[in-house]
């Protein structure tokens, strides 16, 4: 295995990992998003049950601040996933640049290669003809 061949492997592994990775954070960011709907839902729900039930009325605003209070936590950890998820996106990006850039390297090696070898076998034909000529 050549040089190049063995860069190409290591950016794909590193680009596998990558997007794993990415995966992993974009889970966790719909599992957040999932947590705030829950939420948003629960509070509905005991607006609706607070306004049928008097007694439920003198919990209603400690229920709600609680509620708000819960909200912003699962916002601000969304909004960290957020920029986790940017990062992970960029890293996976540049990733993929370095993989391409090894395999134009490499397919640029492979074209030379070829006209290299090109190179030897029209030698090697013109000394044969040049052989042939002269025994002839």
């Amino acid at each position: 295995m050549s040089w190049a061949e063995s860069l190409i492997k290591l950016s794909t592994y590193e680009a596998e990992v990558l997007q794993k990775r990415l995966a992993e954070i974009v889970d966790r960011r719909v599992a957040a998003e999932l947590r705030l709907a829950m939420l948003e839902a629960e509070g509905e729900a005991e607006m609706a049950f607070s306004a049928q039930e008097a007694a439920a009325g003198i919990y209603r605003a400690g229920f709600f601040e609680g509620l708000k209070v819960r909200k912003a936590k699962v916002r601000s950890e969304i909004d960290v996933i957020l920029i986790e998820e940017a990062g992970a996106r960029d890293a996976l990006s540049e990733a993929f640049e370095a993989q391409k850039k090894y395999e134009h390297i490499a397919e640029g090696l492979r074209v030379e290669a070829r006209k290299q070898q090109g190179r030897i076998e029209a030698a090697a034909l013109d000394e044969l003809g040049l052989r042939k000529r002269a025994v002839g």
